[in-house]
Formats: structure tokens, C-alpha cells, sequence
């Protein structure tokens, strides 16, 4: 192994390294959540996902596996207030469960990116609107795609590919607008000078990133969430 390789190991497996200074950052993933983050992104059960070998794809998805942990080391693990948010750290997992799914070659990759054949799309609207509704209550709580889609009564694919009909969106893309809502709220109920945040509202709501989030608060309210709160 040289400088910025990558290995994805089984704990249950011995396995032994002579290193000779090197620096390593081990990761430790839930195996069973993993596959679940799995099931979800592919609709693959989660019990007969494996992982077939060791060694990344290629170049491009070991930059994607860095980006990744590196914004969950930067943005998440380095700051204590946004670490203790459980749908920051729920959000974290999945993102670092995504990228080991896409970087590392798995039984179920190959469905990753898979749209319905045509002709085989049964879902009707109450799927959506039973999904939106779920979504509405329940946006506070860690919840993603698995559980929209069970509370729908839909797989995960045909989930996603109704969204995508109806609304040009993913179920998660809507579950991200109405945390901003549900921030945007926040914000303006807040009374300054009793202690809240912008950064403390948008950990709340699942938005690890302060700056990302006032980036995405502006686009869509065309003021910074400061300005909110101070008003």
C-alpha cells in the first residue's frame, strides 16, 4: 500500500500489515446498517448485499470516499454541538455508508442508477401523497428513504422514480426543502438574545454546514437566516 490508498476490511476477518511509518485513519462503519443505507440506495436486501473485493473501483471514487469523510471529519466530528444533533449524525452515516457502497465493488452496485422498464410503473398519486405527508410529520425525526417509502407502501426505486415524475425531485430532495422550512420557521419564532443560533437552528434541522446553509436559506428566502433571527 502506498501514500492515499484505500482498503475496506471485514472485522470478522484477520488480517495482519507490517506498516512502516504511515499514518492511518481507520473508519469503522455498522455492517448492518451499511447494507441497510444499501437496500435503500438499490433495493437490494440488505441481508444479500456483499462486498467483493478490497480495493476501490478507481480514482474517481476514492476522491469521493475522501470528500466524504473529510467533510464529516471537518463539518461534523470537529464541531461538539453539530456532533450531539442525531439527524446530523444520522445524516453523516448515510453519507459515509453511500460513498463506501459506491467506492468499494458490492453484489449490489450494479443496480445503483437502475430506472423502472417501461410499462412495469404501477404506482398511483396516494403513494405520493401518503410520502409527502409522512415527510411533512416527520422531518424533525431521522428518517430517509426506507421509511418514507414503507409509510407510502412503495418500494424505494418506484418511490424515487415518482417523485422524479410528479414533482422533478428525489423524496430526499423534498425531505431537505422542508427541514429548510422547518429551520426558516425556527428562525422567525426565535427571540434574539435568548440563546439561539443560526448555526444551533440549522444543526436542529439536520444542516450540518452553516455556510452551505445560508447559502441554500438565501437562495430560497432571499435574506441570510441572520437577518431572520435578528428581525
Amino acid at each position: 500500500m502506498g501514500t492515499g490508498d484505500l482498503l475496506l476490511m471485514a472485522p470478522q476477518r484477520p488480517i495482519s500489515y507490517v506498516l512502516d511509518n504511515m499514518d492511518v485513519l481507520p473508519v469503522r462503519l455498522n455492517r448492518a446498517a451499511t447494507c441497510a443505507v444499501a437496500e435503500d440506495l438499490t433495493g437490494v436486501e440488505a441481508a444479500r448485499v456483499r462486498f467483493v473485493m478490497s480495493r476501490p473501483i478507481g480514482p474517481a471514487q476514492v476522491r469521493y470516499w475522501k470528500s466524504a469523510v473529510g467533510h464529516v471529519t471537518r463539518n461534523v466530528l470537529a464541531h461538539d454541538e453539530i456532533a450531539r444533533q442525531p439527524l446530523i449524525r444520522a445524516d453523516a452515516f448515510r453519507l459515509l455508508a453511500s460513498a463506501l457502497i459506491t467506492t468499494f465493488p458490492n453484489n449490489a452496485l450494479g443496480a445503483l442508477g437502475e430506472r423502472a422498464a417501461p410499462g412495469t410503473f404501477t404506482a398511483t398519486p396516494a403513494v405520493l401523497r401518503r410520502a409527502v405527508e409522512f415527510i411533512d410529520a416527520n422531518a424533525h425525526r431521522d428518517i430517509g428513504l426506507a421509511e418514507v417509502a414503507r409509510a407510502a407502501r412503495s418500494g424505494p426505486r418506484g418511490l424515487q422514480h415518482l417523485f422524479r415524475r410528479h414533482r422533478d425531485q428525489t423524496p430526499l430532495e423534498y425531505l431537505r426543502r422542508v427541514r429548510l422550512e422547518g429551520a426558516h420557521g425556527d428562525l422567525v419564532l426565535a427571540v434574539p438574545g435568548d440563546g439561539d443560533t443560526v448555526s444551533a437552528i440549522a444543526a436542529r434541522w439536520s444542516f450540518a454546514h452553516a455556510g452551505r446553509f445560508a447559502v441554500e436559506y438565501r437562495r430560497v428566502y432571499g435574506r441570510s437566516p441572520g437577518q431572520t433571527l435578528r428581525s
